[in-house]
């Protein structure tokens, strides 16, 4: 959970190596820094020392705190949002300058200060302060005022253009394309299992293009594979023996396989973690509407960065224009249906919820094309039930409008 044993053990050891080696270059080194007498020294080093183990623990506690709170929104956050682990980098920072100044303690001598090092522990501990200070503020703004859902939504845009690029070095198309009618050689996955991260498109167009092997992926990003899964399948050229096992093992290695699940090239997640967020947000034992609210401001972005982006069966050709890899993109009405339904049915009894919503269905429906818009239309039907099931007039009018803050804002136009 917290920092890795690579980078505490590599913490350690410099800071040893600094505390033992700089006391000794000092004699040939020009005579500068803070003034000390070997008393003085002594004291100084040994209240940082004091101080900087005081302050790891509280530094620990108080992460500790914060990833239970994330936690309780939900456990998959914290193997997303990596503010996390940049802020448990600084327990290792205040460590190591607790164990620079030990040792350099243990280098003062009656007769004689190394000025230089006594200063060196006083400026680290003004950069201790100044990095912890800036860490605690970033943590803070995660689980205040809609933090997390922000952070999910500003990962899940970089994750859109990397999984659905508009453009782009491998060019995709929709368009209906003559593609092998046999079954193929089967891609099989002989590593441990895991979850698909993502897939090297240009590596394995580059591949397939070396071989005139055309592919069909089918997996993707999310989904679990064990070992003696089949991948996909590979198609040769007509009248040529089947790819050999080297080609198919390489192939197979394009398709990245973890033990847990990332954002990097799979939108599904980041708006399964959106959503969450906000189920979570409307169980009876939270009851908070308004962090519901927060998550569905991220969705609709992502949702209206989607609409227009290729989705479905896709194709990826070569450098030639020649498609070389058949895989599918997640479907938009099951992006539609991931990223609404669940909030749709434990936020059918809040006012907030379903005002928003309606402002969500618009705007979404304002940037898709025509023949996106059905799974949209059943959605604001649903919306329209939801507020029709309150059963006094007044709170069904209410429900009927339109609000981007769920309530307390100006109505939509």
């Amino acid at each position: 959970m917290f920092l890795s044993p690579a980078v505490a053990g590599a913490t350690m050891v410099a800071a040893v190596g600094l505390g033992l080696g700089l006391p000794h270059w000092e004699d040939s080194l020009p005579q500068v820094g803070l003034t000390y007498d070997p008393t003085t020294a002594s004291t100084t080093l040994a209240a940082i020392a004091g101080g900087m183990i005081t302050l790891s623990g509280f530094v620990i506690t108080a992460v500790t705190l914060v990833i239970q709170t994330v936690q309780s929104m939900s456990p998959r956050l914290i193997g997303v949002i990596g503010h996390f682990r940049r802020s448990l980098t600084v327990v290792g920072l205040v460590t190591g300058t607790a164990v620079y100044a030990l040792v350099v303690l243990a280098q003062i001598r009656p007769d004689e200060t190394p000025r230089l090092s006594v200063t060196l522990a006083v400026v680290l501990v003004v950069i201790d302060t100044v990095v912890l200070l800036r860490s605690l503020t970033g943590l803070r703004q995660f689980v205040t005022g809609g933090g997390l859902a922000r952070a999910v939504g500003e990962l899940m845009s970089a994750s859109i253009d990397a999984a659905l690029p508009p453009g782009g070095p491998a060019a995709r198309s929709a368009a209906p394309v003559a593609w092998p009618a046999d079954v193929g050689v089967p891609l099989v996955r002989t590593g441990r299992p895991g979850i698909v991260q993502s897939v090297d498109e240009r590596r394995l167009v580059r591949i397939a293009a070396a071989g005139e092997a055309r592919v069909t992926l089918s997996v993707a990003p999310g989904d679990y594979v064990r070992a003696g899964s089949v991948l996909g399948y590979v198609h040769g050229p007509a009248g040529t023996p089947p790819p050999h096992g080297t080609r198919l093992r390489r192939l197979a290695s394009c398709v990245h396989v973890e033990r847990v699940r990332s954002l990097d090239e799979d939108p599904s997640y980041g708006l399964r973690l959106l959503v969450d967020i906000a189920i979570r947000a409307l169980s009876p034992a939270v009851n908070d509407p308004t962090t519901a609210v927060q998550a569905l401001d991220q969705i609709e972005e992502a949702l209206v960065r989607l609409v227009a982006r290729p989705l479905g069966v896709c194709l990826v050709t070569d450098d030639r224009g020649t498609p070389r890899l058949r895989r599918s993109a997640p479907a938009w009405p099951g992006l539609v249906s991931l990223a609404l339904d669940e909030i749709l049915h434990y936020g059918a009894t809040s006012l907030q919820v379903v005002r928003r919503l309606r402002v969500l269905l618009d705007a979404v429906a304002e940037a898709a094309p025509a023949h996106r818009r059905p799974p949209l239309d059943e959605r604001v039907a649903m919306v329209d039930r939801c507020a029709r099931a309150f059963r006094d007039p007044l709170l069904i009018a209410v429900a009927e409008g339109t609000d981007r803050q769920g309530l307390g804002g100006a109505p939509a136009p």
